[in-house]
């Protein structure tokens, strides 16, 4: 198998991409964490506890999302520095760990959204509860 010094830096724009949206997760998560830690000192309430303990668990979903795509990007540049110096074998083995980092990170994410949809749905239930009264 022949790998081009191209096909690496085919991972940099996607790479990028997904790590914007998850600094925007991340800001967004932690601007509503901030919300219901002032919220839950003027009236200590239990829904509010177990959605700051969710939002914890999402964030730390978050962190190791960025991390493993960070260091799918790190990967990648040393597998094209690898394939650069002529090390064929090494720069393979690269950016096949670079490949694993990503797909590591897109589940973390497929898990982190699924943690999501599931405390809205927690949220939105009592409206349900109503509507169906």
């Amino acid at each position: 198998m022949t790998l081009h010094i191209e096909t690496p830096a085919l991972l940099f724009s996607a790479t990028s991409l997904i790590l914007l949206a998850y600094t925007n997760r991340f800001l967004t998560v932690a601007t509503i964490v901030r919300g219901l830690k002032k919220t839950y000192k003027e009236k200590e309430n239990k829904m509010i506890l177990l959605e700051i303990k969710n939002l914890n668990l999402r964030l730390t979903l978050i962190r190791y999302m960025q991390m493993s795509g960070v260091m799918s990007l790190f990967l990648s540049v040393f597998a094209m520095m690898m394939l650069f110096l002529e090390q064929q074998l090494f720069g393979i083995y690269f950016f096949g760990l670079s490949l694993l980092g990503l797909l590591i990170s897109l589940g973390l994410s497929f898990w982190e959204i699924n943690i999501s949809v599931d405390a809205l749905r927690l949220h939105l239930s009592d409206l349900v509860d109503k509507e169906t009264r």
